[in-house]
């Protein structure tokens, strides 16, 4: 990996003179950096050459900030699909800018960043501390989302109108790179407006941040899927429970959640090619040998068994097919072929799972990326996304998050750890 891809420098509206009104907290060193390598051979190439390795920010807040609370109001936007812990965020971010800062002014834009559009007609919601005192409480979004981008020009306008110094854009890749126009407009201007991102994706896909939030509540209730699976497949002969979970590009809560009780026999994501006729043989197999089966598939799996779309979401992605009904169908059509009689129950949980709240522990990691996005902003920091590795939290800026997506690694320890648990054979 060559040193200039991993440049964590993250870029300010200037310098910091107003003395931060947090009290009875500790103040940040400026200079906090948390490695991003975090074995010894890794790092082995910098060291060699004499250079410090790779290292983000440090996350938190610091002694001098950049903005005076009492002169800007902020605004939060939630984008993409909805996602446990999006009202968590929200109520941080608002709480932080209040109490912490005495921030008196706090927009929140509606449905995603058509609501950064005044022609579109969707005024913004004004959040303080009592709106958003229960709003934790509940799945989804108070302030609504959508897919889709705008006119970079139109949203700055809308920002300048409102005299808002910090945004916070909560969303996935598309959010960010909108968040990253957003920014680079607002510069070309000469307006000092700050550009904080907050990852939200139950994919878990966005690079250069370990965990998103959401992503834990996802595979805790994932696992309720394929213990039901489970269950079902045990009580007859010859039964097979295939789950389908989210995960378009990346199959994280596939895998972790074949990993939480062991039950699944079979897991099948994207950056892993399978060919059906070795899947449905190594599944007959499975039959013939234990008379039952689970099996766990991510959205996004085995697309190039099936016809393309040739369609495009509002996001611009390519719409998949549906890898579940597909395998359901190839599976009742081979053991039919093959005069074996099975019972197939079909499960897809994907909408129930990402429409809960938070868990406890997705709930304390969405207030810590709340304030620690609100510390950002007040220092003036921008384009850049908060992030969570090696056990702190940190700054990315959005330029390198967006610059991939985040895959299970077919070699990592994590994948090795899936094979272990299922049993399952090669089947490319």
């Amino acid at each position: 990996m060559e040193k200039s891809e991993l440049d964590f420098s993250i870029e300010r509206l200037g310098v910091c003179s107003i003395p931060s009104p947090v009290q009875g907290i500790r103040f940040m060193d400026d200079d906090g950096r948390v490695l991003y390598f975090s074995c010894l051979e890794e790092m082995q190439p910098w060291l060699d050459s004499g250079s410090p390795p790779p290292a983000m920010e440090a996350a938190g807040p610091s002694g001098k900030i950049f903005f005076d609370p009492s002169r800007i109001a902020c605004g939060i936007v939630t984008c993409g699909g909805i996602c446990p812990g999006l009202n968590d965020v929200i109520r941080a971010i608002v709480l932080s800018l209040h109490y912490h800062y005495g921030v008196q002014k706090v927009y929140g834009f509606r449905f995603g960043y058509a609501g950064l559009v005044e022609r579109l007609g969707l005024p913004p919601l004004e959040l303080t501390p009592d709106s958003v005192s229960r709003i934790h409480e509940i799945g989804g979004t108070i302030l609504g989302s959508s897919r889709g981008p705008q006119e970079p020009a139109e949203m700055v306008t809308t920002l300048e109108k409102l005299k808002i110094g910090i945004l916070f854009a909560i969303g996935g890749d598309g959010t960010l790179r909108g968040a990253q126009k957003i920014a680079e407009e607002a510069k070309r201007r000469g307006l000092q407006i700050s550009v904080i991102g907050i990852p939200k994706t139950i994919d878990n896909d966005i690079s250069y941040i370990k965990t998103t939030f959401g992503f834990e509540t996802a595979v805790a209730e994932a696992r309720r899927a394929t213990y039901a699976a489970n269950t079902e497949a045990d009580a007859a002969r010859n039964s097979i429970g295939l789950v389908k979970l989210m995960g378009r590009d990346s199959g994280f809560i596939a895998a972790y959640s074949v990993l939480v009780n062991s039950h699944v026999n079979f897991c099948l994501v994207p950056e892993v090619p399978f060919s059906l006729s070795g899947f449905l043989e190594a599944l007959k197999r499975r039959l013939e040998r234990k008379s039952h089966a689970v099996i766990v598939v991510a959205e996004g799996a085995g697309q190039d068994l099936m016809a393309k779309t040739g369609e495009r979401d509002a996001s611009g992605n390519i719409k998949y097919g549906d890898i579940g009904i597909f395998l359901r169908e190839a599976i009742s059509d081979y053991f039919k072929q093959a005069r074996m009689e099975i019972n197939l129950k079909y499960i897809d949980p994907s909408y129930m799972i990402r429409s809960v709240p938070a868990n406890p522990h997705d709930a304390a990691f969405c207030l810590l990326l709340g304030q620690s996005a609100v510390h950002a902003g007040m220092s003036g920091r921008t384009n850049m996304v908060v992030s969570f590795w090696n056990h702190q939290f940190t700054h990315v800026p959005i330029t390198l998050a967006v610059s991939q997506r985040k895959k299970i690694d077919p070699q990592s320890m994590l994948w090795n750890s899936v094979l272990a648990v299922t049993g399952q054979p090669d089947m490319i």
